[in-house]
């Protein structure tokens, strides 16, 4: 039998709530409210490996990354270096630590301290970390700095006779002071130049192949990561969707978020026509996310509910609007200000405005709908919200999908689990693995 070697990094169902601000009921009766930052997520990280990690701001990417770093203290879950579990270190253990793991910021203009020379920042961590003496810290440093593309003469100077590229080269150079085996990039070139960004880019990747070192890269656009990582995991809302080799995730099928992403990703080709993916809504409030999956707020491809048959765009535009009903979306009284003959128009309205069809193909759900909007209309919000909740369900809002194999990797969507593709919510049933979107 085969070993299987340890990773040198592996996450194990790591999360990170902060508490929120409390209202003054919820002070008066001693409720807290949490912002899941990051819901459970596991990851692994071999050793001389990138992992690229990718998804709109405020999705967890950077606090994962400090989570790891034991930057910000996890609320549960495990963080396993070398198979030790670094939650569990005390404070001088994790100090230890930091010559093994350290963090590229992203933006040096303001992670480098102004009132220092470069040869101050760079020296700092060997004077923490006592790596080398007086003489040969100089040498070090001006070492440090020609291996990042940077002159021995810069070592005198401070951060603001740099250009953004040049002091994230510095700040590359700090990182790599104290020889770290593991290094968080937290979106290392979002805040530089295109032709800039492909400079670093193309120095990780030397250092990398120099010195064996292993990333995660954080990043919001794909088309970057695809080109230094070896694995790419995409997070929504403080949870993975997909994850796979850049080969695996940018071929199809994927989970619909995935999808939308590399949707917006542009062509440096002028006839290029955009077919881009547009989510509906905004991205939920990590203190009250949705039940089941948390994408199928804007998940163009949601799966609609087995009892009825909707025709293609019907179920998104019905959801989308059900949604607005349930979080008190609707102004009506905007509505009656527009027309003037009675519910039945204001009805009309409505559908108008959120772009569902003045008639739904299938007649048993229409009758469901106009109903919910008759009593939206008249005042009676609670008892729409009661009937659409009850007769359109969907698998996901119900289940949170599992990170499961599909054709290409892994991905969390019911899209590819065959217990929930034809629209039942009952999770029972058979399970043969892999499966395809329809």
């Amino acid at each position: 039998m085969i070993a299987v070697s340890e990773p040198l990094l592996r996450i194990e169902n790591l999360k990170k709530y902060y508490e929120s601000e409390a209202d003054f009921i919820d002070r008066l009766l001693g409720r807290k409210k949490h912002v899941k930052a990051v819901d459970g997520v596991s990851l692994e990280i071999e050793e001389g490996r990138t992992l690229g990690l990718v998804g709109e701001s405020g999705c967890g990417k950077s606090t994962i990354g400090r989570t790891i770093l034991q930057l910000v203290e996890p609320t549960d879950g495990s963080v396993y270096f070398k198979g030790r579990d670094i939650t569990e270190l005390s404070g001088s253990e994790l100090r230890d630590l930091r010559r093994e793991m350290q963090i590229i910021f992203q933006n040096p203009q303001s992670s480098l301290n102004p009132r220092f020379t470069v040869n101050d920042i760079i020296g700092e961590a060997l004077d923490i970390h006592g790596l080398e003496d007086d003489e040969r810290r100089d040498a070090r440093i001006k070492e440090l700095l020609e291996r990042v593309g940077l002159n021995a003469s810069h070592a005198n100077r401070y951060p603001h006779e740099f250009s953004g590229g040049q002091l994230q080269r510095i700040g590359i150079a700090r990182a790599l002071a104290v020889d770290p085996e593991f290094i968080v990039c937290d979106e290392p070139v979002s805040a530089l130049d295109v032709s800039v960004q492909a400079q670093i880019l193309n120095l990780l990747e030397e250092l990398q192949e120099e010195l064996g070192i292993s990333y995660l890269f954080i990043a919001h656009d794909l088309s970057v990561v695809e080109h230094i990582a070896d694995e790419i995991a995409v997070m929504y809302l403080g949870e993975i969707a997909e994850i796979g080799t850049p080969e695996e995730l940018f071929s199809p099928p994927q989970h619909p978020y995935t999808e939308a992403l590399l949707s917006a990703i542009p062509e440096p080709d002028p006839r290029w026509e955009a077919d881009r993916i547009l989510l509906e809504g905004t991205v939920p409030s990590p203190i009250d996310p949705p039940d089941g999956c948390k994408f199928h707020t804007r998940c163009p491809r949601v799966i609609p509910p087995a009892e009825y048959a909707f025709e293609d765009g019907e179920w998104r535009s019905v959801l989308s609007l059900k949604t607005r009903i349930e979080d008190d979306e609707v102004p009506v009284a905007a509505f009656e200000e527009q027309v003037e003959n009675g519910a039945d128009r204001l009805a009309e309205a409505v559908r108008e405005e959120y772009d569902v069809p003045a008639t739904l193909s299938d007649p048993d759900a229409e009758r469901v709908l106009a109903e919910a909007l008759d009593r939206v209309v008249v005042g009676d919000r609670e008892a729409a919200v009661d009937l659409l909740g009850s007769e359109f369900v969907t698998p996901c809002g119900v289940h949170n999908p599992e990170l499961r194999p599909i054709e290409h990797g892994r991905a969390a969507c019911h899209l590819f689990d065959p217990r929930y593709r034809d629209g039942h919510v009952d999770p029972a049933g058979s399970d043969d693995g892999t499966a395809e979107s329809d």
